[in-house]
């Protein structure tokens, strides 16, 4: 499993025209920065507005994912995220001069074989992952819709699709890690039950829905009468249906509709914006199933990165205690704010400090409502991650760490005499030149008390 971010080596643009709204429409897809995630940006429109692929913009789903984000919106974005984020792309910037993706051959074929054939190149950053760690379920019992989420190292999906057809029967269709997404599940194309074609024209749907982009499913027979007019709807002359398929349509795979299911659902599970290392098992999945398990996901993913990484076992000999610590910083009492260093490692480390009556800024704040100040509190995630920062040069005592910059400062909960604080930071980039960019947070117990953007640099001393 790759463990970097990557992007395209290069741009590839798409013409065609829009599911439903017919227009024709120009895509490029460019390479993008890390971290920078997967983002459309609506060219036709004053300013070139964006909105970011992610659940937290979709704003429709009843034939297709469509996001929003002040003034861009577009629609169908399920095929092309289904082929750039499963074929490893996890940032790129999307040039679209319409409302809307072209639809293609209704698959994400050429959107994969293009993708491929420019090729893929890994950037500096690590990739973001989700590790689940217990069994998530989405159900709508009125339709038979279930996802399961389960606990696992990979990234796998079991799907079944049964609609209650004869036609299509009982499908099943299966993405496991090494599978061949451009072979196995991106030629597979979107379908549509004769009986709704009616009701999506009425609602001025699938303008440019024809019978080169989509399966039409022909359930039961139907009269000259309808067959007629289904020449004049599509504009051809030699409509037949033949197998409960328009047009003696050949299909791809004899589960072709099931893994359909599966591309749409790579692409919507693409909108948390992370990579997933769990099993899914799904059951009539949709798109507004989809979006919405992954809407609930994310919040469950917010919850979690609300709560310590690491446990503190205080029983247990200390990775740095006091006289360690003293050895790497320079920092003395009573501003050395950390006691006791649990956890370090090149990216991340953990260290406690126990808040007593005695601390010497209680005096002052506040004499009658003794709280410890944040600034204090940020100063003491800075002195951890100045431990894992010095614990990695030969001569510590010759270097000092400064900020450089705060972001994204925010306070939960006061921190009081009796509390134990646990500060946990974690590097958001590689180290250059001494700069460090971390995550910082300080809980009390399993409460976020703080946390912050830091940015810091680690000097060497000058000789006096």
């Amino acid at each position: 499993m790759n463990t970097k971010q990557q992007t395209l080596k290069g741009p590839i643009t798409f013409s065609g025209k829009g599911l439903h709204t017919g227009v024709r429409v120009t895509m490029t897809v460019r390479p993008a920065e890390a971290d920078r995630g997967i983002v459309f940006r609506r060219i036709d429109l004053d300013g070139t507005p964006e909105v970011p692929a992610l659940c937290d913009y979709v704003t429709d789903t009843s034939r297709g994912t469509t996001i929003e984000h002040g003034a861009a919106r577009v629609s169908t974005i399920e095929h092309i995220m289904s082929a750039l984020w499963t074929l490893g792309v996890d940032n790129a910037v999307i040039d679209i001069d319409a409302p809307e993706t072209p639809i293609m051959d209704g698959s994400a074929r050429e959107y994969a074989r293009a993708i491929l054939e420019t090729g893929i190149e890994e950037q500096e950053a690590e990739r973001r992952y989700y590790h689940v760690t217990e069994k998530m379920v989405h159900t709508i019992p009125e339709k038979g819709v279930a996802i399961i989420l389960y606990p696992d190292d990979e990234f796998s999906v079991s799907l079944h699709v049964d609609y209650n057809s004869k036609v299509i029967g009982n499908q099943y269709a299966t993405f496991n890690p090494g599978d061949n997404y451009a072979e196995k599940i991106a030629p597979c194309r979107t379908f549509v039950f004769l009986h709704e074609l009616e009701p999506l024209l009425k609602a001025n749907l699938i303008k440019g829905g024809d019978l080169d982009n989509a399966i039409v499913v022909v359930e039961n027979s139907v009269t000259e009468e309808v067959q007629q007019h289904l020449r004049v709807l599509f504009d051809k002359p030699d409509i037949q249906i033949q197998r409960g398929y328009l047009n003696n349509l050949e299909l791809r795979y004899n589960n072709e509709l099931a893994r359909h299911k599966l591309l749409d659902l790579l692409g919507d599970f693409a909108l948390l914006g992370m990579r997933i290392k769990g099993r899914v098992w799904a059951t009539r999945p949709g798109h507004g199933a989809n979006t919405d398990f992954m809407k609930q996901l994310k919040q469950r993913i917010r919850t979690d990165g609300e709560k310590p990484r690491y446990t503190y076992n205080p029983k247990k000999p200390p990775l740095f205690d006091i006289n360690a610590i003293r050895r790497l910083l320079p920092h003395r009492p009573p501003f050395l704010l950390i006691d006791r260093i649990f956890h370090c490692d090149a990216n991340s480390v953990a260290g406690i400090k126990n808040v007593t009556m005695n601390e010497p800024f209680f005096t002052g704040h506040f004499p009658e409502e003794p709280v410890m100040p944040g600034v204090l509190i940020v100063e003491a995630m800075a002195q951890c991650s100045g431990v894992m920062m010095l614990s990695n040069v030969p001569d510590p005592e010759n270097y000092s760490t400064y900020f450089m910059k705060l972001e994204e400062v925010k306070f939960k909960r006061k921190v009081v005499p009796g509390d134990v604080l646990q500060f946990e930071v974690r590097l958001l980039e590689p180290v250059r030149r001494g700069v460090c960019l971390a995550e910082g947070k300080a809980f009390v117990g399993e409460q976020l008390a703080c946390e912050a953007i830091m940015m810091a640099q680690v000097v060497k001393n000058k000789k006096k």
